[in-house]
């Protein structure tokens, strides 16, 4: 404990956020584990354990650390058990059994007011105010950081198609624009705001997707930006455009997010132009980098006239001269451009999009830099779409004039194969796909067993953050309006209370249905009633909680000439309920016993009945 005190006073360095809270919080958990010395300590650990696991769905939100954080729990409900009975110990699966039949009664009611209650927002919508990093795309682009991306095969985004999945090529994924260069980093001029930790709307509904529609599932970023398909619209309200076909979230989403779009035939305006800055901004190099690049384009400007063919110029030069696609580009540490055009003609997308952004600005053509993903692989049975970190792609977006802002792709022309199949088929003869990432699946995709099992999981994961951890207002009220039409909140309340009503009265009538059977498969029991009965008949007042001796010796004074009989019944049935040793005797004594109190019952009834009782006793079999 002293160490693991040492290491949080390091690793916090005076902030706090709630990493640091969590973290805080276990240590003093492991510190309560030193104290525990009586029961009541124990009870209080309990609490404070279920409360921890709690605290996991901050930072684990995913179906298999789900799992772990219930196992934990049960075992903690398993503890609770031994703690108030000690001899279960010894009886593990008689308590595991009765711990399962527990759980079983209460799932209804679990799923019921899951479905049905009006839903709040969960436990990790709570900002994070975290410093933890998130694997993903930069607002700056260094030639050679989207190639380290391109090692990663976790997950940036799902999508759900409202029909059938768009060909790969068409698969832009636009996410943020770079307009501002140094000579080796673009970045944005007008940097994302800075944005007080709110909640994130993570809800987009459960309408069904119309042709058009797509629903985006987007893992955690911290950053505002969603990825969109251009031209497209929002549906959902978590979303709102930010222009340039761009979209942002109104908080950063440091949690999954679903969000919904439409995609939407594109609407130029007849004669679209830019304003003397936006050209001064498109247009921006800095002074003396890349002395040949610059020479080239200008010289090549001049040869073509228009821009169109000054562009198509450019992509003719990649796609005939050996321009090389890999993930195993050599440094380029100053004057990159120059050096990709006419030295190495070896990068990923992010060079080649520097060297063409670099080129049409050279040659006086408004040019900006779109970083997001293209592609994606199919999940199972193709029914949405898994976009990973190694989708992860730069491209060059021109300004036409007449046209507007026109995407001009260099890989395209430079390896078709990764615009029209992705990053594996574009990197297969030099076999550096996910080289540095042994442990994942993709790795091993064309292991069709391998393939299989990570399509299921995933496909379980991603249901499971859609309908389980996604599963809010807006999303409640569209799956259930789909059952009874519109629904408003206080109606949902009504539907709620109902159902719950009829849970706990369904629940009602099974126990007492229960009990009745138990009666009735229990012999001794069902005896001892009937003596009861019998004994009330004669007008003895019993009373609950009165043993047997109790009641014989205030039937004995009413009745002196049975006290004989009561007695008798009595004592068989204190010796059957009550002896030290009556759970150990053996089927044919626990018969003879039984025989011996219907025969001591028979007595008692005659006993009672000549002691001139004031009601005559009906027979009772």
């Amino acid at each position: 404990m002293l160490a693991l005190a040492g290491w949080y006073l390091a690793s916090v360095e005076g902030h706090f956020t709630v990493d640091t809270a969590s973290s805080f919080f276990v240590l003093a958990v492991g510190l309560k584990w030193l104290e525990t010395r009586r029961s009541r300590d124990f009870y209080v650990l309990f609490f404070i354990l279920v409360y921890l696991a709690a605290v996991n769905f901050l930072f684990q939100q995913a179906i298999g650390w789900t799992v772990i954080n219930f196992a934990g729990v049960l075992l903690l409900l398993f503890g609770l058990q031994v703690l108030n009975a000690p001899n279960l110990s010894a009886r593990g699966l008689a308590g595991g059994r009765r711990l399962g039949l527990m759980l079983l009664k209460t799932l209804p009611v679990v799923v019921l007011l899951f479905v049905f209650f009006p839903r709040m927002s969960p436990l990790w919508t709570v900002p994070m105010v975290s410093g933890q990093s998130r694997t993903g795309i930069s607002d700056t682009m260094t030639p050679g950081q989207i190639s380290d991306l391109a090692q990663s095969s976790e997950r940036a985004f799902r999508v759900s198609f409202g029909g059938a999945i768009p060909p790969h090529r068409e698969l832009y994924w636009r996410g943020l624009i770079l307009d501002q260069f140094d000579g080796e980093t673009w970045n944005q001029r007008q940097a994302e705001p800075f944005q007080v930790p709110a909640p994130v709307a993570l809800d987009d509904g459960a309408e069904i997707l119309k042709p058009g529609d797509y629903s985006v599932l987007l893992e955690p970023t911290n950053q505002r930006w969603a990825f969109s398909l251009k031209p497209s619209i929002a549906l959902s309200g978590n979303i709102a455009p930010a222009g340039q076909d761009l979209f942002r979230f109104a908080r950063p989403a440091d949690t999954a997010v679903r969000y919904r779009l439409s995609r939407v035939a594109a609407q130029l305006s007849s004669a679209p132009t830019l304003t003397a800055s936006e050209r001064r901004r498109y247009l921006q190099l800095p002074a003396g980098s890349n002395p040949r690049a610059t020479q080239f384009a200008r010289r090549l400007a001049q040869q073509t006239g228009q821009p169109v063919g000054f562009i198509k110029a450019v992509l003719t030069r990649f796609r005939q001269q050996p321009y090389v696609y890999t993930l195993r580009p050599p440094p380029m540490p100053t004057d990159s451009v120059d050096a990709l055009l006419f030295d190495v003609k070896r990068g990923f997308c992010a060079h080649y999009a520097s060297a063409m952004a670099f080129l049409l600005r050279s040659a006086g053509i408004p040019a900006r830099i779109v970083i997001g993903y293209q592609g994606g692989s199919p999940g199972l049975d193709n029914r949405y779409l898994i976009v990973r970190q190694y989708d992860a792609h730069a491209w060059v977006e021109a300004w036409i004039a007449g046209q507007g802002w026109a995407r001009v792709d260099p890989t395209a022309a430079i390896s078709p194969e990764r615009i029209e199949s992705g990053l594996q088929e574009a990197v297969a003869d030099e076999g550096s796909f996910l080289e540095n990432n042994w442990t994942s699946p993709e790795r091993y995709g064309d292991v069709a067993v391998i393939r299989w099992v990570a399509l299921q999981l995933d496909r379980i994961n991603y249901q499971w953050q859609r309908w389980v951890v996604g599963y809010q207002g807006q999303s409640q009220l569209d799956l259930l309006s789909r059952i009874s039409g519109h629904l408003s909140l206080r109606e949902l309340g009504y539907v709620t209370a109902g159902l719950m009503a009829a849970a706990l009265l369904a629940a009602g009538l099974f126990s007492a249905w229960r009990q009745r059977g138990h009666w009735q498969q229990d012999p001794w029991r069902r005896l001892f009633d009937k003596g009861l009965h019998v004994i009330r008949q004669a007008g003895v007042e019993v009373y609950p909680g009165d043993t047997p001796d109790v009641i014989a010796e205030r039937a004995s004074r009413r009745y002196p000439e049975a006290e004989k009989e009561l007695a008798g019944f009595a004592r068989i049935a204190n010796n059957h309920y009550y002896g030290a040793r009556s759970a150990e005797s053996s089927p044919a004594k626990r018969r003879q016993d039984l025989t011996r109190l219907k025969n001591r019952l028979v007595r008692l009834r005659r006993a009672l009945r000549q002691a001139g009782s004031s009601r005559k006793l009906s027979p009772d079999r």
